[in-house]
């Protein structure tokens, strides 16, 4: 996706770095042009999880997510209590 280049423009860019670097070093930039695009992609698709993550409302129905957080600690209660009746049954 080049943005306003043409194709006499990007042969003309190629001469030029193959002037500058040599034929030798041009695979060697090519690889570490690819890592650095790879480490770049990675770190835009954790960026991305990570606000999805954070996010986390489900757009079709946005009470979903309250009602699980509060049935979640709902049953947190309820395991609290039993754990406590459990323990008052062993003390009498």
């Amino acid at each position: 996706m080049f943005l306003f280049i043409s194709g006499a423009e990007i042969v003309f860019v190629f001469f030029i770095v193959l002037l500058v670097f040599g034929a030798d070093k041009i695979p060697s930039i090519a690889r570490t042009l690819a890592k650095g695009m790879t480490q770049v992609r990675r770190a835009t698709n954790d960026i991305k999880t990570e606000i999805q993550k954070t996010v986390d409302v489900d757009v079709e129905n946005p009470t979903k997510s309250i009602t699980k957080n509060i049935k979640e600690e709902v049953d947190k209660v309820k395991n609290d209590f039993s754990n406590l009746e459990d323990s008052i049954r062993r003390d009498l």
